[in-house]
């Protein structure tokens, strides 16, 4: 068997290519074309791959893949050895990922499929969508507090300024011709934010329907059709998590941990892993708590001892339980009947 390390970047890699006793066979810079991956690979047979994961590094992956050669994802934190290098260059760096992967010390990221890759650009595009309808939404409310004492009045008589109504009070207020044009701007902007969500929901109203273990998510509290998605694509597959202690981490909402002369301190949680299981966790607290009176009395217990963002952070640690439990017994959600 021969390893090969390559350090990606996004127009060419390094690679550098041992044989089973870690002698180098061949080292170069290659264009990120299959091609020339032939090309540099002409003669050699029985190859296995890594690459650290990046932005770019699935462009690679299904290059390799589509070549039938085995294809690991590192994880760039904990590749120590490039990490901490005192000397770091590609050349180096694909060296020593060759050497890690010739000596199974490398630690591995789940290697997501094309279909999963597809569903998590569809949910953050629609994130994206809705974060960039918040700030449009801030900015005008900036604007309108900058206004004079009679269109502030005029403005505060309508519950909300986004809605039919609302809209329809903004075109009709009488503002300076520079503060006019600004707001109509954010107004069309607005407009077009509406009509991006309502099509990226469409997509996710798709997506419910067709992915498994979706409709059993549904049935948490807190969670409706998105975060059921969101949460669905994330995780991929339940059984590739050795327990639940794996799962929390993955997801990063256990607490930092500093032990030293026989004594213990937990900390914030690390915030590290799958930002968007996490962020759906922590979403879903508030509803969760109004719909059970159970999580309720968790989160309330935890917030007179601990504060409410730890209690917040616990909640969503214990929705996080409940939904991976749910997804290894392949059952709903069943709220406790007193």
């Amino acid at each position: 068997m021969n390893y090969m390390g390559i350090d990606h970047h996004m127009q060419y890699s390094h690679i550098t290519l041992l044989d089973e006793k870690g002698e180098k066979l061949k080292s170069g810079r290659v264009a990120n074309l299959r091609s020339e991956l032939e090309n540099f690979l002409l003669g050699i047979e029985e190859v296995k791959a890594v690459v650290e994961a990046g932005r770019s590094s699935y462009t690679m992956v299904d290059v390799l893949d589509s070549m039938g050669i085995d294809v690991t994802i590192a994880h760039p934190k904990e590749v120590k050895a490039i990490a901490k290098a005192k000397i770091k260059t590609d050349k180096r760096d694909s060296k020593i990922l060759a050497h890690l992967l010739r000596t199974d010390l490398i630690p591995e990221v789940y290697k997501r499929s094309r279909e999963n890759r597809s569903y998590q650009r569809i949910l953050r595009q629609r994130v994206f969508y809705v974060g960039s309808m918040t700030r449009v939404k801030n900015r005008i409310k900036a604007l309108l507090s900058q206004q004079s004492e009679d269109i502030r009045g005029e403005i505060s008589r309508v519950k909300n300024i986004f809605g039919r109504e609302g809209l329809a009070v903004l075109k009709g207020l009488d503002l300076p011709e520079g503060e006019k044009k600004l707001i109509n701007a954010l107004l069309m902007t607005f407009r077009h934010m509406e009509e991006r969500i309502k099509e990226s929901s469409a997509l996710v109203e798709e997506l419910y329907e067709m992915l498994p273990f979706v409709r059993l998510i549904h049935t948490v509290p807190g969670f409706g059709k998105f975060l059921s998605v969101l949460v669905a694509v994330e995780v991929a597959e339940v059984n590739r998590f050795e327990g639940l202690g794996k799962f929390h981490s993955y997801a990063g909402v256990i607490p930092s941990t500093h032990s030293s002369g026989g004594r213990t301190y937990h900390g914030k949680i690390v915030k590290e892993g799958n930002r968007g299981l996490r962020w759906a966790a922590v979403e879903a607290v508030w509803p969760a708590i109004r719909a059970d009176f159970d999580l309720r009395c968790f989160y309330e217990r935890l917030k007179k001892r601990k504060g409410a963002n730890s209690a917040k952070v616990a909640t969503a640690r214990r929705l996080l339980t409940i939904i991976y439990r749910m997804l290894k017994e392949n059952r709903p959600y069943i709220p406790y009947k007193r």
